[in-house]
């Protein structure tokens, strides 16, 4: 069975007003929800960057069944990773197990800021296998030391740690983070169903949740969705690799001078106000493998967004 879960956008939104979207969001019947970690929003419109361990930890205090999730934290520069390891075991024991932790090996964008060097991908990759197995031997509680190639640990215990080992759900788009995800992750997150990625990582050995998020904007007409997305999330439209290297939202917002509002109206992100539509894209996902499914509202009206899914949408996957 599906699940069909929401995004509360940390680039989007404060703190109090996530945690309130949260707790609509379990009214109207979503299964679960995804909370974005950013230091930095893409563009300064966006306006907003809450720490999300604060966000989390209030979801947990104020919902009561939903799932929610980090989706997802990068674990390897801007935080160590004995200080994720902390956050989650934390985060985990005050959620009673509906916390899901996703991974990946993150954006310039968030990571530059301590003034690390932003390594390319395929080191990124090592760093995020290592990190991994350190936060695994930590959420053992046990006194824990490491010295590997990317970190250090000494005389690390955690005391409060949950009944189970975290399970990992590592972000992935393309075949080579795919097949790492199978080999090494506990499941599969991927922002837009994108084609291939669930076959590699099932062929390599992946058998975890596989999460897929989905663009949209609900509006009552689908011109006012378009200028919406085009105001508000320019970024998603920015061709290539610029996403990953690209260094502030300045930047960003350069880039975003090539995007045109044609871009988005002739792009993947649901912008019909047709419930119809929002079904659709939810069904592809399915169709390609995904067996959670969140969506991304864009722009600053939540509270319609999840009115109209509680009464258009949700009752086509219940």
């Amino acid at each position: 069975m599906v699940e069909v879960g929401f995004t509360l956008s940390s680039e989007e939104h404060g703190p109090n007003e996530l945690v309130e979207y949260g707790v609509h969001a379990e009214e109207v019947g979503f299964d679960f929800l995804s909370v974005s970690d950013h230091f930095h929003p893409w563009v300064s419109a966006q306006g907003e960057s809450p720490f999300v361990w604060s966000v989390l930890a209030a979801l947990a205090q104020q919902t009561n069944e939903i799932e929610f999730g980090v989706g997802v934290t990068c674990p390897i520069i801007r935080i160590h990773p004995v200080n994720v390891a902390h956050a989650v075991a934390t985060t985990d024991v005050m959620a009673e197990g509906r916390f899901t932790f996703g991974v990946g090996t993150g954006e310039n964008l968030n990571e530059h800021v301590t003034g690390e060097k932003w390594p390319e991908h395929g080191v990124r990759l090592e760093m995020l296998s290592e990190a991994m197995t350190l936060m695994r031997d930590l959420w053992e509680g046990e006194n824990t030391s490491h010295h590997g190639e990317y970190f250090t640990a000494e005389n690390a215990r955690l005391y409060t740690v949950p009944e189970e080992i975290p399970e990992i759900v590592v972000s992935a788009f393309g075949p080579k983070t795919a097949q790492f995800a199978g080999q090494e992750g506990d499941g599969l997150w991927c922002s837009g169903p994108k084609s291939g990625v669930v076959d590699t990582y099932e062929d390599a050995g992946g058998e975890g949740a596989k999460y897929a998020q989905l663009h949209c904007c609900y509006a009552p007409t689908e011109d006012e969705a378009i200028d919406t997305v085009y105001e508000n999330w320019p970024n998603g439209f920015i061709p290539g690799e610029l996403g990953q290297v690209l260094p502030t939202p300045a930047h960003f917002q350069q880039a975003a001078s090539m995007v045109e509002r044609e871009d988005v109206a002739e792009g993947s992100t649901v912008t019909d106000p047709d419930p119809q539509a929002h079904i659709d894209s939810i069904e592809q996902a399915i169709d390609a493998g995904y067996d959670h499914v969140y969506v991304h509202q864009i722009g600053p009206d939540q509270e319609q967004a999840l009115e109209f899914y509680e009464e258009e949408v949700l009752p086509s996957f219940s």
